[in-house]
């Protein structure tokens, strides 16, 4: 696109959109826009081109403007653009929902597809409830999240979620929802490369909540295996499969939101893989399409569906579902993006680069109010130190540098997180730190 063409393409009235987590009066005094993107960078108004380092909001994986999603997204609008998934299917939503199921290990072997990472969340806590009910545990209706999580913006995600400012405007949320603590340990764990030795013991937590609510009224237990948008906070060695011990012990359902952890970003297909732990029930959604179109899935076990697979056949047995589950031009964008991955290595590609990665993470420890540095896979955080009685700003003015300098880089409190398309290059790392050590340096 053209220097004239770009500018031409920023709007006259930016009134009418209220933007979504974004300081609104802020932006619409000095708005930033992107007009285009192609592979690792973004094209902004003014023609300057941006290193893409959060993979667009977590979710771009494949990078952007690849032709095989592309085309795949062009040839099924073209072909249909939109079929019912109640009571009706297409070939493309059985066929995604196979090559997905391949990629995750024994029993998770059946996928609901919806439309969003907090509508996965939704879907599978009121699976997790309704599987209780259907073995007989309908006293299970109690559901636990942790401190610091992030599950989506649905009031299920944001009860079981565990960030203040995403819960304290909106009431009471969902009734019966406890949290354990998160495992963020700087006192021990700061500086750490890669899984904190430290924290383990966190986990049993659990084991007081369920001591305080009794194991019979416990639905499931829902965490991020890599906690994103608070921070990018690691699980300590061991902490997941403590998890896993103690919910086995008691009859509770164990999900894993992996909406930011799955598809590639640990260098293996989820986590699961990546720690050794296999949940009853996976969240995604954002990696499914790299982004280009809106779509997320629900992985769970053999043993859950086939609980619900009973009673007279002509009869729903599951009543939940969203207008877009298995949309024809999502999944097409879906299994355009596999075919990415797979031709590409993606899934497997940021273990390449993770030690690289690591050592360029690392490497800021020294920068002028770094106070921690976290690194796993292809994600890293940099913790600032706060101004007193003016938290964020600091991180704030960061993400504003880095725009100015040619750097996308996403803050959350006074914390920096990166998580960079799956394809970025060792050059392109370089690049990516050395602009942020400029930042960092430039008295934010």
């Amino acid at each position: 696109m053209s220097d004239k063409a770009a500018t031409a393409a920023i709007p006259n009235n930016l009134e009418a959109f209220w933007m979504p987590f974004t300081a609104n009066r802020q932006f619409k005094k000095a708005p930033r826009m992107f007009v285009g993107a192609k592979d690792m960078h973004y094209t902004t108004a003014d023609g300057r081109q941006v290193l893409d380092g959060t993979a667009g909001l977590w979710c771009c994986n494949a990078g952007h403007g690849r032709p095989r999603i592309v085309e795949a997204v062009q040839r099924q609008v073209a072909e249909m653009d939109y079929a019912p998934a109640f009571q009706m299917g297409h070939p493309r939503a059985f066929e995604l929902a196979a090559r997905l199921a391949a990629l995750l290990p024994s029993p998770l072997d059946h996928v609901f597809f919806t439309g969003s990472g907090s509508e996965s969340v939704d879907t599978a806590l009121k699976i997790a409830l309704a599987y209780q009910r259907a073995i007989g545990q309908g006293s299970r209706t109690r559901l636990i999240g942790r401190e610091r999580g992030y599950h989506g913006v649905g009031f299920g995600g944001i009860s079981v979620g565990g960030i203040v400012n995403n819960r304290k405007h909106f009431g009471t949320m969902l009734g019966g929802v406890d949290h354990i603590r998160h495992t963020h340990d700087p006192a021990r764990n700061a500086f750490t490369r890669g899984e904190p030795e430290h924290g383990a013991e966190f986990a049993d937590d659990l084991i007081k909540v369920i001591q305080l609510h009794d194991p019979s009224t416990i639905a499931a237990v829902i965490v991020e295996p890599v906690a994103g948008s608070t921070g990018v906070l690691i699980p300590p060695k061991g902490y997941l499969k403590r998890l896993r011990e103690i919910c086995d012990q008691h009859g509770i359902l164990l999900i894993f939101d992996e909406v930011i952890t799955g598809f590639g970003r640990l260098g293996t297909g989820f986590a699961t893989d990546y720690f050794g732990v296999v949940p009853d029930l996976i969240t995604t959604a954002k990696g499914i399409t790299s982004g280009v179109i809106p779509m997320g899935a629900v992985f769970c076990s053999s043993t859950i569906y086939e609980t619900f697979m009973t009673g007279p056949e002509h009869m729903i047995e599951l009543f939940h579902g969203y207008t877009y589950s298995a949309h024809p031009v999502a999944c097409a964008a879906a299994l355009g993006t596999l075919d990415t991955y797979e031709e590409e290595g993606l899934l497997t590609r940021a273990a390449e680069l993770a030690s690289y990665w690591e050592d360029a993470v690392h490497s800021l420890k020294d920068c002028p109010k770094v106070i921690d540095v976290r690194n796993l896979g292809l994600i890293g955080a940099i913790e600032l130190e706060s101004i007193p009685g003016e938290p964020t700003k600091r991180a704030f003015s960061a993400f504003l540098k880095a725009y100015d300098d040619g750097l996308l880089i996403r803050t959350t409190g006074d914390i920096i997180a990166l998580s960079p398309p799956l394809i970025i290059s060792k050059a392109q790392i370089d690049e990516l730190f050395g602009k942020l050590r400029t930042v960092l340096q430039s008295n934010i």
